[in-house]
């Protein structure tokens, strides 16, 4: 892979966020058919506290800040694209947030918690139904994944996902930015949030499993106040991931990357143009190699820049 800076991003509504070290970049295309682009600095907490950049720690950081990076971002693409009028204020992304955690303790904690006590029937085992409450969540958050990925405007967004993934692919082998170069690449990386989300399923099962079976209140407060463990594993195991080449290791992630073909989906070039758009953005000058493309103002479709 050579060395190259580390980035990551996400898919939003007509384009795609692109993290580095030290900016992030949304970038949309607008109902013109030009590319809007919006970067803002990195401000990390584990910056002023650096305890925080340390393993098990550093996880629950990056999650928390990411998603409140990608709602940020989606509300600036909302906006570009023409679907909203203004973008969300600080209380609005703080309520939407707490929203966001509240449903997903619902349908990934409460649900499948309660629904295990059905288990009774077959044994009592404490072991066994903790095991039996993490294969339920799994299969919530795959019926989930298949739901979504069958809506219209979701699997537009999903293209943008593997206009992501193909770009950073494109930079990590150290190739120009062009479209033609980026649609060579995999859609899937093994870096990306759905292998993380499967790694916390798979980990959450393991850990919970010997918690014992107290009242479903004690097992959804025990799951809540467990998940930054459970994150903090996550993360340092999709990081070891995405820098190893050990076929053990490749091997383990595989699941992972399989349900990246719901999560994306090819994309089309002026998808991809934009993506290199948003990555170009969060990239020092000296990391563009020469001969990428220019498609800021350029309306689609995309005209190639050829390769000196």
């Amino acid at each position: 892979m050579g060395n190259h800076l580390m980035v990551g991003g996400q898919a939003v509504i007509e384009g795609v966020m692109m993290r580095g070290p030290k900016l992030t970049a949304t970038a949309v295309r607008d109902p013109n058919g030009e590319i809007q682009v919006e970067t803002k600095d990195v401000h990390s907490i584990a910056d002023r506290y650096p305890i925080l950049k340390k393993p098990m720690l550093r996880g629950t950081v990056s999650l928390i800040e990411s998603l409140v990076i990608g709602i940020r971002s989606l509300s600036y693409s909302a906006k570009m694209a023409g679907e909203e009028d203004e973008q969300m204020t600080d209380k609005e992304m703080a309520g939407t947030i707490i929203f966001a955690l509240v449903l997903a303790s619902i349908l990934f904690i409460a649900i499948p918690t309660g629904a295990a006590r059905l288990f009774h029937v077959i044994t009592e085992d404490p072991f066994f139904l903790n095991l039996m409450e993490g294969f339920l969540r799994l299969a919530i958050f795959l019926g989930y994944i298949w739901g979504i990925s069958r809506m219209k405007d979701i699997r537009r967004v999903f293209q943008y996902h593997g206009a992501e993934h193909k770009t950073i692919h494109c930079y990590e082998a150290g190739l120009p930015l062009t479209v033609e170069n980026v649609q060579k690449f995999s859609r899937l990386h093994p870096r990306c949030g759905t292998n993380f989300l499967l790694i916390v399923m798979l980990v959450s099962i393991f850990v919970f499993a010997f918690l014992g079976w107290p009242n479903l209140a004690e097992r959804i407060a025990s799951r809540i106040l467990l998940l930054p463990v459970v994150a903090g594993i996550s993360y340092e195991i999709i990081r070891l991931a995405g820098r190893s080449e050990n076929p053990i290791i490749q091997t383990a992630i595989k699941p992972g990357l399989w349900l990246q073909y719901l999560t994306t989906r090819p994309p089309e070039d002026e998808m991809v143009a934009v993506a290199i758009e948003s990555l170009k953005a969060v990239l020092p000058e000296e990391e563009i190699v020469e001969g990428t493309g220019e498609y800021r103002h350029v309306a689609k479709p995309v005209q190639e820049v050829p390769v000196p």
